[in-house]
């Protein structure tokens, strides 16, 4: 009994050692949220669709048989990153910004969950149920590609591609379904602190770095949510917010066009190889 114990314990540490080694320190991922900007509004260009360096991976967190992809499988960061059908995102050339500025033993993937016209209680579980009984048909139909659950998805995809690396920083972009809500900080720290709590990582290590909406200066509709939006660090210490100011809009108004998401993408990039101890100017 003795002898069995022994190599119970054994197998056990070798497991636990051997899953710890499987975890590439070099492998440096980032989660991303948010709404349609997230997800990509505007269609990508040739220009995003080659030169893209093998260190800039993306994990699909669904199934995409048109683009040969599967759902928690990591492939070259080739757009779409979001999902079959999405377009170019600040994801994007955050990523393609970060390997050209950090050690060629770093690579980088993202893993972005997203969902167009969205309030942030969609990622809150203890809301999200209701929030998708009450809402139009079409926003139902863009969550069942999550399971009716866009939260839950993107901890699941988060959980496997931690046994292959590291998460370093969270990314948002949301916000213009909650305009006006003085109490969006509060509620993106309830999401945030879950994400940290169910993926076992300690509160206030992941930096989290939150995007502003079209600007005032692209006459943007939602322009108002950028006072409320750059308050967040009050609530969360170890959150920045990266400026919208030159990201070019488009007609509706609400979202950036392919330029403007590849300068924001940029700051994006910026703003965490600083935190990293990087210098990199974006403009």
């Amino acid at each position: 009994m003795k002898n069995y114990k022994q190599l119970f314990i054994v197998a056990l540490l070798f497991l636990l050692y051997g899953s710890v080694m499987a975890q590439d320190p070099d492998f440096h991922i980032y989660l991303c949220f948010g709404q349609s900007n997230m997800e990509g509004n505007a269609k990508f260009e040739p220009q995003d669709t080659v030169n893209v360096n093998n260190r800039f991976k993306m994990m699909s967190a669904v199934n995409c048989p048109s683009l040969h992809r599967k759902q928690g499988e990591w492939y070259t960061a080739v757009p779409p990153l979001c999902r079959c059908d999405t377009g170019l995102t600040p994801a994007d050339y955050f990523g393609r910004t970060m390997v050209e500025n950090l050690p060629k033993n770093i690579t980088v993937g993202v893993i972005n969950v997203a969902v167009g016209g969205c309030k942030i209680e969609l990622f809150d579980q203890d809301s999200s149920k209701n929030y998708i009984e009450s809402s139009p048909d079409w926003l139902k139909n863009l969550v069942k590609n999550y399971d009716n659950d866009p939260y839950s998805r993107l901890v699941a995809m988060a959980k496997i591609a931690q046994k292959s690396g590291v998460i370093k920083g969270i990314l948002l972009h949301q916000g213009e379904s909650n305009t006006g809500d003085t109490l969006w900080p509060q509620k993106v720290k309830k999401v945030y602190d879950k994400l940290l709590k169910d993926l076992n990582l300690k509160p206030g290590s992941v930096p989290l770095l939150a995007g502003e909406t079209v600007g005032e200066d692209q006459n943007g509709k939602c322009a108002s949510m950028n006072e409320i939006i750059d308050k967040l660090p009050q609530t969360i210490p170890n959150s920045y917010v990266i400026s919208s100011a030159g990201c070019e809009g488009v007609k509706d108004r609400l979202h950036f066009s392919a330029a403007g998401y590849r300068k924001l993408g940029k700051r994006y990039a910026a703003q965490m190889l600083q935190l990293m101890g990087y210098k990199f100017i974006s403009e």
